[in-house]
């Protein structure tokens, strides 16, 4: 499905995402996407460009969540991007669609969180994501106030395709591919 590879996407997310946080959260999202798509048998490099360009409007939008992922779709599609890519892109915001029942659009809405709370354990750790365990994250979870930012329930969304436990050794593996990207040990 994808011609683009992971270097293509990611200059392309440069050319509209200037924020360093978002760009990491771009590969964080992108690293969990290709570890779950290589457990369920997938297309990892897809699912990887995916999370890397999920957000790619999200500075040009600001905080008008009724136009994001909307103008992410248009950006894509300018651009050549693949229109099964585009469409996902546009249909991860949550607040504007839902009732995900395809395994990429399941694995785009719970990547998008678990990379952040995985990320906040491991900054708690002094920054070190080996340090991180599935029962670290499950504990901290639990912990609303912990990483508020970052949605449960769309964390626990992929339980109909992968148990918690399972889900969260795999997010960290994926994540660890990465820890230099993040500037993480």
């Amino acid at each position: 499905m994808c011609a683009m590879d992971r270097e293509d996407a990611l200059s392309l997310l440069r050319q509209y995402v200037h924020g360093d946080s978002l760009i990491k959260h771009g590969l964080a999202t992108a690293a969990v996407m290709k570890a779950t798509a290589e457990y369920l048998d997938e297309d990892a490099a897809t699912w990887e460009i995916i999370g890397i360009l999920h957000d790619i409007d999200f500075e040009q939008v600001g905080e008008d969540m009724e136009r994001h992922g909307i103008e992410g779709e248009r950006i894509l599609l300018e651009h050549g991007v693949d229109a099964e890519i585009a469409a996902i892109v546009k249909r991860h915001n949550h607040m504007l669609f839902g009732s995900y029942e395809s395994p990429v659009e399941i694995a785009l809405q719970a990547a998008d969180s678990v990379s952040g709370l995985i990320i906040a354990c491991a900054l708690v750790k002094g920054g070190n994501l080996t340090d991180v365990t599935p029962n670290t994250v499950k504990k901290k979870f639990k912990e609303k106030s912990f990483a508020a930012g970052c949605e449960r329930d769309r964390i626990r969304s992929i339980e109909p395709l992968i148990d918690l436990p399972t889900y969260y050794r795999l997010a960290i593996d994926g994540l660890i591919t990465i820890k230099n990207e993040l500037g993480l040990a």
